[in-house]
């Protein structure tokens, strides 16, 4: 994999990349050190404290990251031996002008027929479809919290209870819900990232609930709020802040992903004046774009970028719903970069400055990111501990 390929996917917040560098690469060593650093006035409580940290940041790590991929994987299973394609989007159930369930099985009947058999099978069967995704997104849920918040901290106390049990210390210190219509068209279509958000409140509920001590719970209620919002909200906040400085103070665009930036075909479309857009930002204008220009580089990104999927390179899939305001964006985000670069004296040497801003704007936002995470939150939680407790040590640990 090329450099700028690896840029570019943890340079995407809607995706778990860099969620994967920020917490195995950078997050958990540092905050294991921390651990072991807060508690090292009492040697027998850091060592303890230091096997719990270990445990708590890499089991509930692989259990985060792979568990809501892990049990989709086996509901797609199951709910495909029902007799359904669960690539089939509720969302086509809004039938308009544009898309819709009747519309595609219509327009795509003899261009992609086994996919229209899926639509055929979901619109007669509404009902069991979605309360099969509706089942699929709370187990989805409902297994990594159960895991992450109740379960792994439980068996993490029970063996420093044995542990310590077993060698004392001389001298320490003291029925399931189911969702129709809108609400299961809904969540259907959240992101993997989005239920991660969502599992991160099940875990910071379960880590709370499963706390040893009141002072435990305090700690870790603070701890489990501050990485909710440094995970999913301020690394979208940090890379718009970067993004609208590097483009005022360097008068470039860098709001496109770095393999455009990067990609020569595209280089030589803005060149030239060439690279072809929908005429308009009207959802009909997009979708028509789509279909009838399947090899244009605008469909090619798209689909790159998963704004859109495709069946195959000339036809997109009917199963799968068009987020027209989306695609609207990339088309302004386009345009704005190509007004610039050709504006500018030499547009290689514009693309390759953008590039470069951006790569610098992805690893900034990781390395700060990361710090607010690993080090800031760290010790700002030592300090709101030291606070509440009147004590540096672990409050889970104390006697």
């Amino acid at each position: 994999m090329s450099i700028t390929k690896i840029i570019s996917a943890i340079g995407n917040n809607n995706s778990i990349a860099p969620l994967i560098v920020r917490d195995c690469g950078l997050e958990g060593p540092t905050k294991i050190a921390m651990a072991y650093n807060q508690n090292k006035s009492d040697k027998y409580i850091a060592k303890n404290a230091v096997r719990e940290r270990i445990i708590d940041e890499y089991g509930t790590s692989l259990i985060w990251l792979g568990g809501i991929p892990f049990v989709e994987y086996i509901a797609n299973k199951l709910i495909q031996k029902r007799g359904f394609n669960p690539k089939v989007n509720l969302k086509l159930f809004k039938e308009d002008d544009v898309q819709g369930i009747n519309k595609n099985i219509e327009k795509f009947k003899d261009i992609a027929p086994d996919a229209v058999k899926d639509l055929i099978k979901v619109r007669d069967n509404k009902g069991i479809y979605e309360k099969l995704l509706s089942s699929k997104f709370l187990s989805a849920i409902a297994i990594p919290v159960a895991l992450m918040g109740f379960i792994l901290p439980k068996l993490n106390f029970a063996l420093t209870k044995k542990l310590m049990n077993n060698k004392k210390p001389t001298n320490s210190k003291a029925n399931k819900p189911s969702f129709t219509g809108n609400m299961a068209s809904t969540i259907a279509n959240f992101s993997t990232v989005e239920k991660m958000a969502m599992t991160d409140g099940g875990l910071t509920v379960g880590r709370i609930t499963t706390s040893r001590k009141k002072n435990e719970a305090i700690d870790n209620a603070f701890k489990m709020g501050g990485m909710l919002y440094l995970n999913f909200i301020a690394p979208k906040q940090i890379s718009k802040v970067l993004d609208n400085t590097m483009n005022k103070t360097f008068n470039i665009n860098v709001n496109l992903d770095p393999l455009m930036l990067n990609d020569k075909e595209f280089i030589a479309q803005i060149k030239e004046n060439k690279f072809e857009l929908p005429k308009s930002n009207l959802a009909k204008d997009i979708v028509e774009f789509i279909d009838n220009n399947p090899k244009s580089l605008f469909v090619k990104f798209a689909a790159k970028f998963n704004k859109i999927k495709m069946l195959n390179e000339n036809v997109r899939d009917p199963r799968c719903y068009v987020d027209t305001k989306k695609l609207a964006q990339f088309k302004k985000e386009i345009e704005k970069y190509s007004e610039k670069a050709l504006t500018s004296n030499n547009i290689q040497q514009f693309a390759k400055r953008a590039k470069l801003a951006k790569s610098v704007n992805i690893i900034s936002n990781v390395l700060i990111s990361s710090t607010l995470l690993a080090v800031v939150l760290p010790k700002l939680q030592y300090k709101f501990r030291k606070l509440v407790t009147g004590s540096d040590l672990e409050p889970g640990l104390i006697k």
